[in-house]
C-alpha cells in the first residue's frame, strides 16, 4: 500500500475586524486566540472614545472553530447587524455596532490544498515466516501486575520515563494533526525508523479514513510505502507485529512496498481503546545496520496505547464542536425576532426544526408575543421562502366578508360581487398561509377549512368547481383550542389537522431578561423612522421597563418605546418619557419615579378620592364621573396603593 500525503498548500488569512465608521474608521483589528475587549477605557484592546460606549461594553473570543462576541451588560446594548444581543456566534461580513462605531467581522480564510493520502494495495501473501508478533495480553507495559514483577533494567527505567514524558506531552497538544505530529516525532525520538505513518479507521467505511506520513531524512508530505500484508493482520487480529531482515523473509517475498525501497526491517501496532480500534502506527527502516528487537515492540505498543486513549479524545472534542457548530446554526436561522433568553432559543430551535417540513403548525400564546413573526420565520426558513405568505386575521374580518377573503368568489355570487375574485388562499398558491386568531371562526368557515386541509381543495364562493390547491397552513391563536374543542364551540377534528406540530410563545413577563434587548432594538428602530436620534435608555427609565409586567406583551413594549422616542426631547429615554401605566407600576414597587411623578401621582389620588365620596363607594358610578372604565379604575386604585372606601349597597 503506498500512503502519499500531497503537499498541504494552505495560505490563511487571520479573522479581523474593520471599523467602518467611528473614531477608528478605517482601522483594521486582528482578532487572536486570546480575548480582544471593546470599551470606552484605554485599557481595552479597540478603546473607542464615545459617551455612547460603556466603559467595557464587550468582548470577543475563539471559540472552537469561530469568534464568539459578548456583550458585558453594556448601557446602550451590542448590535450585531442592527439586532441587539447578549451573546452571538460571529458569521463572515457580519457588523458590529457599539456606540456611533461599526466594526465589520471578517472571519478565518483558508485556501486548504488536497491533504487526502493516495493508497495502492499490494499483493497479499499469506502470513507467516520469522515474524514477532505481540498480542495485548503479553504487552508489560499495559499489565500493571506484570510489570510490578519486571527487573528494572536500564532499558526499562528509560522506556518507562519515555511514556511518561510523552503522556505529559500530548496535554499541551490541542487537534487531532497536532497530536498525529507529535506520534511521529516520538516514534523517531525512540527508533531507528527512516519512514512512520498513522493510518486512522472509520467506524462503517471500508479502509482507512485517514493516513498521515513522515520521512526522518525528507520530512513530511512525502510518500510512505507500507505493507498491507502486515497492517492487514495488525487490524484483523489486533496484534503487533515485528518483522527483521525482511528481504530474506519468505512472508513478504511478493510485497512490493517493501522491496521497492529495500526495508529491512517492519513494525506495527494497533491503536485501539478498550477493544475498539482506532487504527495502526506503523514503521520501518531500510538501513541494513538497524534493528527493532522486541523491547522496542513493546515500547512502541505502549506508546501506541497512550496515543490511541488521546486521539479518541481528539476524536470526542472534534464531535463536540461539530455538534456545537450544528446547534449554533439551528440558532443562526433567518428571522426578525429579538431575545435571548432560554424560552426564546427553545422556540428558535422549534423553527429550525419544522421549517423545512410541511407539516400543519399551531402558534399558542398570548397577544402581543409576536405569533405572527414566528410564521414568517418558519415561511423564511423553508423551501417556500420564494413563494407568497398571506396572512389573515380572521377576527379581525366579519364572517360574511371573511369566507370570500379566504376563498374568493365568483362574479354574481352576492349582490355587490360584480367581478370574479380570487381569495388570499388562492393566491398564496406554493407558499403559506398564515390564520391568525383561527380560534374566532365561526362554524361554516371551520367545516370549509378542514375540507382544504383533507382534500387539498377548495370551491370559490358561487363557484362549482374544485380548485386544487398547494399551500402550508400556519395557525396561530390566544385561546385554549383544545377547551374549546371539548366545549363544542370549535372541531373538535379541525383542532386535531390544525395541531400536528405546535409551539406556546412566552409572554414578555416570563422572559423579562429579554426587556433590554427589546427595548434597544424598537428605540434604534424608531429614532432612525422618526430620524431623532436617540442612543439609548437612561438606567432608570430600563429599571421601570423591567418592573411592569406587560400584559400586552411585546406590543405593548414597542409602543411604549415608540411613544418615548416621538415624544422624549433627550439623547436618552427617560422615565418620563414613559407611558403612565409603566411609571405607576414603578411606583407602586419603589416610590415616586420623579418628583414631577410625584405630583402627578398625588393629584391623581385626591381626583380618584373626591370621585368615590362623591359616589357615596360605588366605584362603577365614580369611574363613570372620571370617564375611564371600571375596571380601569381599580387598576389606579391599587397601583396608587389607595385604601378603598367600603362600596355602598344597592
Amino acid at each position: 500500500m503506498v500512503i502519499d500525503p500531497k503537499h498541504e498548500d494552505v495560505s490563511s488569512s487571520p479573522a479581523r475586524l474593520e471599523a467602518v465608521s467611528g473614531p477608528l474608521e478605517g482601522r483594521t483589528f486582528l482578532l487572536t486566540e486570546g480575548e480582544v475587549s471593546i470599551g470606552r477605557e484605554p485599557s481595552n484592546q479597540i478603546s473607542l472614545l464615545d459617551s455612547l460606549v460603556s466603559r467595557r461594553h464587550s468582548v470577543i473570543r475563539k471559540d472552537g472553530g469561530g469568534f464568539l462576541i459578548q456583550d458585558l451588560d453594556s448601557r446602550n446594548s451590542t448590535f450585531v447587524n442592527n439586532v441587539p444581543i447578549k451573546e452571538r456566534l460571529l458569521a463572515d461580513g457580519d457588523q458590529i455596532r457599539i456606540g456611533k462605531s461599526t466594526l465589520v467581522f471578517q472571519g478565518l480564510t483558508t485556501n486548504d490544498g488536497d491533504g487526502r493520502a493516495s493508497l495502492k494495495f499490494d499483493t497479499e501473501p499469506t502470513p507467516g515466516g520469522p515474524t514477532l508478533v505481540l498480542r495485548k495480553q503479553d504487552a508489560i507495559y499495559l499489565q500493571p501486575s506484570r510489570l510490578q514483577a519486571l527487573r528494572a533494567s536500564e532499558r526499562t527505567v528509560r522506556d518507562l520515563n519515555v511514556l511518561l514524558n510523552f503522556s505529559k506531552s500530548l496535554n499541551l497538544v490541542h487537534g487531532l494533526a497536532a497530536l498525529q505530529e507529535k506520534v511521529l516525532e516520538a516514534v523517531f525520538e525512540i527508533s531507528p525508523a527512516d519512514r512512520a505513518a498513522i493510518l486512522l479507521t472509520e467506524e462503517g467505511t471500508q479502509g482507512f479514513a485517514s493516513v498521515m506520513g513522515r520521512d526522518r531524512r525528507l520530512g513530511p508530505n512525502q510518500t510512505i510505502e507500507v505493507s498491507q500484508t502486515i497492517l492487514k493482520r495488525v487490524i484483523e487480529e489486533h496484534v503487533a507485529v515485528l518483522s527483521n531482515d525482511v528481504p530474506s523473509d519468505e512472508t513478504y517475498r511478493e510485497a512490493e512496498s517493501l522491496l521497492a525501497p529495500r526495508v529491512s526491517a517492519v513494525l506495527a501496532v494497533p491503536l485501539e481503546v478498550q477493544d475498539k480500534l482506532l487504527g495502526a502506527l506503523y514503521l520501518d527502516t531500510s538501513s541494513q545496520g538497524a534493528r527493532f528487537d522486541s523491547e522496542l515492540l513493546q515500547l512502541v505498543t505502549a506508546l501506541g496505547n497512550v496515543a490511541a486513549l488521546a486521539i479518541e479524545n481528539a476524536h470526542h472534542l472534534e464531535r463536540l464542536g461539530d455538534e456545537n457548530r450544528r446547534l449554533q446554526q439551528e440558532l443562526n436561522i433567518e428571522h426578525n425576532m429579538v431575545g435571548e433568553s432560554e424560552r426564546m432559543r427553545e422556540v428558535y430551535q422549534f423553527v429550525s426544526r419544522v421549517a423545512a417540513r410541511e407539516s400543519t403548525v399551531l402558534i399558542q400564546g398570548e397577544s402581543g408575543t409576536g405569533k405572527e413573526l414566528v410564521a414568517r420565520a418558519i415561511h423564511g426558513n423553508s423551501g417556500r421562502a420564494n413563494r407568497p405568505f398571506m396572512a389573515i386575521n380572521c377576527a379581525a374580518i366579519v364572517d360574511t366578508l371573511l369566507e370570500s377573503e379566504l376563498f374568493g368568489h365568483e362574479k354574481g355570487a352576492f349582490t355587490g360581487a360584480v367581478g370574479q375574485k380570487k381569495g388570499k388562499l388562492e393566491m398564496a398558491e406554493g407558499g403559506t398561509v398564515f390564520l391568525d386568531e383561527v380560534g374566532e371562526l365561526a362554524a361554516p368557515l371551520q367545516a370549509k377549512l378542514l375540507r382544504v386541509l383533507q382534500e387539498r381543495e377548495f370551491e370559490r364562493v358561487g363557484g362549482t368547481r374544485p380548485i386544487k390547491l398547494d399551500i402550508r397552513l400556519i395557525t396561530a391563536t390566544n385561546r385554549d383550542l383544545n377547551d374549546a374543542s371539548r366545549g363544542g364551540t370549535f372541531r373538535q377534528d379541525l383542532y386535531y389537522r390544525l395541531n400536528v406540530v405546535s409551539v406556546e410563545l412566552p409572554p414578555l413577563r416570563e422572559r423579562a431578561e429579554d426587556i433590554p434587548l427589546l427595548a434597544a432594538y424598537f428605540t434604534s428602530k424608531y429614532s432612525e423612522k422618526v430620524n431623532r436620534r436617540v442612543a439609548g435608555i437612561s438606567p432608570k427609565a430600563r429599571a421601570c421597563l423591567l418592573r411592569y409586567p406587560w400584559p400586552g406583551n411585546v406590543r405593548e413594549l414597542e409602543n411604549a418605546i415608540e411613544r418615548a422616542v416621538v415624544l422624549g426631547s433627550t439623547e436618552l429615554i427617560l422615565p418620563e418619557d414613559l407611558p403612565d401605566s409603566i411609571l405607576e407600576e414603578a411606583a407602586s414597587a419603589e416610590g415616586p419615579v420623579t418628583a414631577l411623578h410625584d405630583g402627578i401621582r398625588e393629584a391623581k389620588k385626591k381626583i380618584i378620592e373626591q370621585a368615590i365620596e362623591q359616589a357615596n363607594g360605588n366605584y362603577t358610578e365614580a369611574a363613570g364621573l372620571l370617564g375611564v372604565h371600571p375596571n380601569h379604575l381599580f387598576r389606579l386604585i391599587r397601583t396608587l396603593n389607595l385604601t378603598p372606601k367600603r362600596q355602598r349597597r344597592a
